[in-house]
Order: C-alpha cells, then sequence, then structure tokens
C-alpha cells in the first residue's frame, strides 16, 4: 500500500475484522466500540457471555458487524474455537486485542499457589494462547494486528496491585515483545498499551481513589476511551513500523 492509499479519509478500519477479548465491560467495551466506529467487524468475547451480547448488540442490532461469544481466555480450545467461529462468519481475521484480564489485592504473604496459577493464567498465559493461535492465521494471511493490554504494574512492581498480578502483567509485556520479534516482517506486528488507573475500576479501588488521583500528574483516572485510543493506533495499518513497543497511558504517573 502506498502513502497515498493510506491516507485517503476512509475509516480507518474498513474492511478490517476484529476480536476483543474481555470485551463485556469496562476498557474491552470501549476498544469494542472505538475499532467498530472505526470501521470494523467486531467479535466481542467475554467469559460472561450476556454482558458481551449486550455490547455487540448496542454495536449493531442485526448482527452484521458485530456478534458476541463466550471465550474462557485460560481454555486453549477456546481460541480455537473463537478462530473457527469469526472465520466462518467473516472469513478472516485482521485484529486482535487481548484485553482479557483480573486482578486481585491480596497481600504477599497471603497468596497461594493456587491462586497464583489463576492469576497468571488469566493475564498471562492467556496472551501467550492468544497469540499463540491467532498469529498462526494472520502470518498465513500476511497481515496482521496484535494489541496485549498490560498495565502499568508491569513496569512499577505494582504500586496497588499485588505481587501475582504484577508479575504476571510483566510476563505479558515480555511475550509481547517475543511474539513481535517473531512475526517481524511478515506483516503481523505485536504491541502492547499499558493503562494506569481507569475509572472503570473506581468502584474497585473507591478506598483509595482519591489517594491514587492525588499521585496522577493529571489529577485523575484514564477513561476507557483513552485507553482504546491508544489501542486504535497500534491496531491500524499506520502502525506497521511500530514492533513490540508499549504505549502508556497513565497520566504521566510513570514517565521513561
Amino acid at each position: 500500500m502506498t502513502e497515498a492509499e493510506q491516507y485517503t479519509g476512509k475509516p480507518a478500519f474498513e474492511g478490517r475484522v476484529a476480536l476483543v477479548t474481555g470485551a463485556g465491560r469496562g476498557i474491552g467495551a470501549a476498544i469494542a466500540r472505538e475499532l467498530h466506529v472505526g470501521g470494523a467487524r467486531v467479535a466481542v468475547t467475554d467469559l460472561d457471555v450476556a454482558s458481551a451480547e449486550a455490547v455487540a448488540k448496542a454495536l449493531d442490532t442485526h448482527g452484521e458487524t458485530a456478534f458476541a461469544f463466550a471465550l474462557d481466555v485460560r481454555e486453549k480450545r477456546d481460541f480455537g474455537h473463537a478462530l473457527d467461529a469469526v472465520l466462518g462468519r467473516w472469513g478472516k481475521l485482521d485484529i486482535v486485542v487481548n484485553n482479557a484480564g483480573y486482578a486481585k489485592r491480596t497481600p504477599l504473604d497471603e497468596i497461594t499457589p493456587e491462586e497464583f496459577d489463576e492469576i497468571v493464567n488469566i493475564n498471562m498465559r492467556s496472551v501467550f494462547l492468544s497469540c499463540q493461535t491467532f498469529s498462526k492465521h494472520m502470518k498465513s494471511a500476511g497481515y496482521g494486528r496484535i494489541v496485549n493490554v498490560t498495565s502499568l504494574a508491569s513496569h512499577n512492581g505494582g504500586t496497588v496491585a499485588s505481587a501475582h498480578y504484577s508479575a504476571a502483567k510483566g510476563g505479558a509485556m515480555t511475550l509481547t515483545r517475543y511474539f513481535a520479534r517473531q512475526l517481524a516482517g511478515t506483516g503481523v506486528t505485536v504491541n502492547a498499551v499499558s493503562p494506569g488507573p481507569v475509572s472503570s475500576a473506581k468502584e474497585r479501588l473507591a478506598h483509595l481513589r482519591d489517594e491514587i488521583s492525588k499521585q496522577v500528574p493529571v489529577g485523575r483516572f484514564a477513561e476507557p476511551e483513552e485507553i482504546a485510543a491508544a489501542v486504535a493506533l497500534l491496531a491500524s495499518e499506520r502502525a506497521g513500523f511500530m514492533v513490540g513497543a508499549t504505549i502508556d497511558v497513565n497520566g504521566g504517573l510513570y514517565m521513561r
């Protein structure tokens, strides 16, 4: 594609097919909306299928450009089923956003091996399974954008987040770079967005909200749409030279 063809003013994702995990609420729902508004057809996935269906219906009541299904990111077979579902409906998959995540603020001395594994499976192992599954199709097609939603905790060791969540998100960041290097030159890019505190988590962090807001230079939590905007950049054709990159969206809480 020539430079002139890239900047035609057409919707950024016209003709593209995207899949977003953990898209039933919060950041994931905002990402699904952002991509859909940009012209993409979007598969809205979540463990809570009812919430995913509500988001998909809000995007397109007829189901022509958005549909939903359950995806448990802990299960490898679910990623295979997801790929089959999208290919069966739309014939291709261009964009994958690995947004699904889960946090527990368990004190360090109280984290059990079982809880550690649960958090790692949801936040890190899922990224490996997704990238491994979907990148094969994208590589064969000669085009793809994979965006992993990580966390500020992957950089600073988790000021608010717990040990297992911070470690898992750090692992997801490393996997982002590994897959990015392996796929560089194939037309498939892998990058990450690293959010700081987001308003959709205010209820969970209500007792710390004022304290956290005071630490953020801009003085507030991010809105999910602000995270989605960064994801959209990395998911676009224009980001073809961004490989293994991380966009920090944290209001200046962490600078590098």
